[in-house]
């Protein structure tokens, strides 16, 4: 049997949200992440070593909570088994993070990351869409930015095996390359690990005259 709609996934009291307000409270604290790659940092931190170092090709990246439980957990539920229902929920959490608010107001443009179509045939929608048409569907432009290359999973790859698989993944599509140019575009994923993909995929936007790139995940791995 499936979960009650009232009851909360977390603790199972009910009748509440999908999860209540005191597991909210205990497991979505803000915490200080690097603006520009949105790990945890010390607080008064604001960008991380790694970043300073290697800036990379995001003017921002901001994440509402950690990949752990049990975020890990449903993600995987809204991912994988179904349940796109778990969007709207998922984008009132978003909202509530730091910084997340104005990335929204300030973009022309909200963009989901892509799914290959041989990952869209397997898993019958792309999480990130719902996730972005559930933030602010009037911004969402789902048709201009194109995974052309299907990649195996990589959760048990390096860093540098993820860029590199990813490397070509992506382009624009060219008859609607011109609505991009000049605008402030925020990415919208549901999880970042290494950030290769949404790495890759702001390199494409870049070339084809992006002003601005914000990366917007609901979990960060840590």
């Amino acid at each position: 049997m499936g979960r009650l709609p009232s009851q909360c996934a977390v603790c199972h009291d009910w009748p509440t949200e999908p999860v209540c307000e005191v597991c909210i409270g205990q497991f979505a604290q803000p915490i200080p992440r690097c603006r520009s790659c949105a790990l945890p940092v010390p607080t008064g931190v604001t960008v991380c070593g790694a970043c300073v170092i290697r800036p990379p090709p995001l003017d921002a990246c901001l994440a509402a909570l950690p990949y752990a439980y049990p975020w890990s957990t449903l993600v995987v539920d809204f991912k994988f088994h179904q349940h796109p229902g778990w969007a709207n929920h998922f984008a009132r959490l978003l909202r509530a993070a730091p910084w997340v608010e104005p990335a929204l107001e300030a973009a022309d443009l909200l963009m989901p990351l892509p799914l290959s179509k041989e990952r869209m045939q397997e898993r019958g929608y792309n999480q990130a869409l719902v996730l972005a048409q559930a933030l602010d569907s009037s911004k969402v432009v789902a048709n201009a930015l194109l995974r052309i290359v299907h990649t195996p999973p990589q959760s048990s790859l390096s860093r540098k095996e993820r860029l590199e698989r990813v490397r070509n993944a992506f382009a624009v599509d060219p008859l609607l390359a011109i609505q991009l140019h000049g605008k402030r575009v925020v990415l919208v994923d549901d999880v970042m690990t290494t950030g290769a993909s949404l790495h890759a995929a702001a390199n494409v936007l870049r070339h084809a005259g992006v002003a601005h790139i914000t990366a917007l995940v609901l979990a960060r791995t840590a």
